[in-house]
């Protein structure tokens, strides 16, 4: 990475759907993403509180979504799924790095 290269810092929302985006796998769209985040953060997230940040994500090139077969469940209607691309992978790592390295320099909590 190049130094003049400013890393992107994603939001708390951004970096939490990016993960659930990589561990839902090729079930990543809308409703499995909400109730895996609402299960993982103990907070009901809103389905708009889901695709804002996913349209975001979307438009900086570290989601990419396609629609899924239609299904008769759905009336028809095709899923909305997404995966992650290789720059948001890179910028989802590059996050955790900073993030564990901050941590680490922590003063031990348990004796604060």
């Amino acid at each position: 990475m190049g130094e003049h290269h400013a890393m992107k810092i994603l939001t708390k929302p951004e970096e939490l759907l990016l993960l659930a985006i990589c561990n839902l796998k090729d079930d990543a769209y809308g409703v499995e993403i909400l109730k895996y985040v609402s299960e993982k953060t103990g907070t009901e997230w809103s389905i708009g509180s889901i695709y804002v940040p996913l349209d975001r994500l979307a438009r900086l090139g570290y989601v990419e979504s396609y629609l899924g077969e239609p299904t008769a469940k759905r009336g028809g209607k095709k899923k909305r799924y997404f995966r992650i691309t290789k720059l948001g992978l890179k910028t989802l790592k590059e996050n955790k790095r900073v993030h564990d390295e901050m941590w680490s320099e922590m003063p031990n909590l348990a004796t604060g």
